[in-house]
């Protein structure tokens, strides 16, 4: 806490505020023309190596995002995913021996399909003799499941990877106790009747207490959201301005939904129910509705609440990752090359969704750019708060150099680049498919927008992050 108090101290001194930096109005709400005409149009330079293979998203695709509880309630983890692999395997045509691996991260595993990777896989119609597998790594699974999949083509092992991600906030695992589950597993070692009764003669009513699963950090026992209060706080957000950012995002992701811009999506059809075409948690507000909201976490004077946060939602990813050779041997016209990358951890306490700040500079030095190489910025969105204080963060030259050990600071996204389409407090955030989605508009916005480089970073528990740089493939 003492960290965090220094940090208060010394970053409300920053130059440059959120307000400021985020630029809000009529600028992040402009015409796609408008857009188009900010970014950078000078020839640059690619970043394929000599002696290193070009490894390329070739297509990628989600289910819609549902908030949990709704449409999908009724169905299960693998379920979604399944749906995310066929709807691949439609977009793309691509024949289903023609992939060597299939990869999925997930952060919440249903207990009975906890290589929800392979089950989906075989449900989607895969060969079984195609090996799967299944990373977890909090909000950034899917994220390390794309960089196993270069990783793999890389290492030549493999030419076609399929990755992606799956979360299903509806019905997590619920456990009975710990006193209660030693009662279960003696009962069905007990060999006599005798045994039996003696047990369940023991069992209490308190045994009988469930234990649900948390957003929680097991080291600190401090749940997401707090942690975002605080950070907030450290780093002088005002709730105004989280607030502003959200709707930002919501007002953004509804126009880019109404332009049919969020490509990536795909229809499905939840077995019983309708047909599910759109993302359902885009809901612009009003700045006045939203200052209604009492603070979800640190009460009665938190900044966090339910409105410039994160949502829990249901929903799938998958993507489609090739050595570009094999690539255009099967006709494919890939949508962009897969880039330098770098994972990042931090302290879990103070700095736990940092991850960008830690994670951008890496990913452009191993790339060779600098922050105004890039065209097409995707951020993830857990809080507002979270994004608001990377930004600070990315604008102290005193963080930099007393956290990162940098001499001069990572500078901020410019607005007009950032998080075009909405985010993760729009879109939704099914914890193990938000990276998957993230990389998929990079590569989409840079089509659109005419820009060469693009990067995601992405914040996760533990005090993880990831980054990653993406080039646009030539139209």
């Amino acid at each position: 806490m003492a960290a965090l108090m220094l940090m208060l101290k010394s970053l409300r001194s920053c130059s440059v505020g959120p307000s400021r930096a985020l630029q809000f109005g009529t600028r992040a709400l402009s015409s796609t023309a408008h857009l188009q005409a900010q970014v950078q149009t000078k020839s640059k330079k690619t970043l394929a190596r000599p002696g290193m293979k070009n490894i390329v998203l070739v297509e990628g695709v989600r289910t819609p995002f549902l908030l949990s509880g709704t449409t999908y309630a009724e169905l299960m983890p693998h379920d979604l995913a399944r749906a995310a692999l066929q709807g691949l395997l439609n977009r793309t045509g691509i024949p289903k021996d023609s992939v060597d691996y299939i990869i999925y991260g997930t952060v919440i595993q249903e207990v009975k399909t906890s290589n929800v990777a392979r089950e989906a896989a075989l449900g989607a119609g895969f060969s079984d003799k195609i090996p799967a597998h299944t990373v977890t790594m909090a909000c950034i699974s899917s994220n390390q499941a794309m960089t196993s999949a270069v990783g793999l083509i890389a290492a030549g092992q493999c030419d076609a990877v399929v990755a992606g991600g799956v979360e299903f906030m509806s019905d997590v695992p619920i456990r009975h106790s710990r006193k209660m589950r030693k009662i279960m597993l003696a009962l069905n070692r007990a060999k006599t009747l005798g045994q039996r009764l003696s047990l369940i003669g023991s069992i209490r009513m308190a045994h009988l207490a469930p234990e649900l699963p948390a957003v929680a950090e097991f080291s600190t026992s401090e749940t997401m959201g707090h942690s975002a209060d605080r950070l907030a706080a450290a780093f002088g957000v005002s709730r105004l301005e989280q607030d502003e950012f959200a709707l930002r995002s919501h007002s953004l992701a509804k126009k880019a939904q109404d332009e049919g811009l969020l490509q990536d999506v795909i229809s499905f059809k939840v077995p019983g129910r309708d047909i599910v075409s759109k993302d359902n948690g885009i809901r612009p507000s009003s700045m006045e509705q939203m200052s209604k909201l009492r603070p979800a976490f640190v009460k009665p004077h938190g900044t966090v609440t339910a409105a410039n946060s994160s949502f829990l939602t249901d929903g799938a990813s998958a993507v489609l990752i090739m050595s570009e050779e094999k690539a255009l041997a099967m006709g494919f016209k890939p949508k962009a090359y897969l880039r330098d990358f770098v994972y990042v951890s931090q302290d879990p306490k103070d700095q736990l969704l940092l991850g960008p700040t830690y994670g951008t500079p890496k990913a452009l030095e191993r790339a060779g750019l600098t922050l105004n190489d890039i065209d097409v910025f995707e951020f993830h969105e857990a809080f507002a708060g979270q994004i608001m204080a990377n930004l600070k963060a990315m604008d102290s030259d005193w963080f930099a150099q007393t956290y990162m050990g940098r001499k001069t600071k990572v500078g901020v996204p410019p607005m007009e680049k950032f998080n075009l389409w909405g985010g993760s407090l729009s879109l939704g955030h099914p914890f193990g498919a938000t990276g998957c989605r993230l990389v998929t508009t990079v590569a989409h916005r840079l089509q659109k927008e005419g820009g060469q480089y693009g990067l995601v970073a992405a914040c996760a528990a533990g005090g993880q992050g990831h980054a990653m740089v993406i080039e646009a493939y030539p139209q």
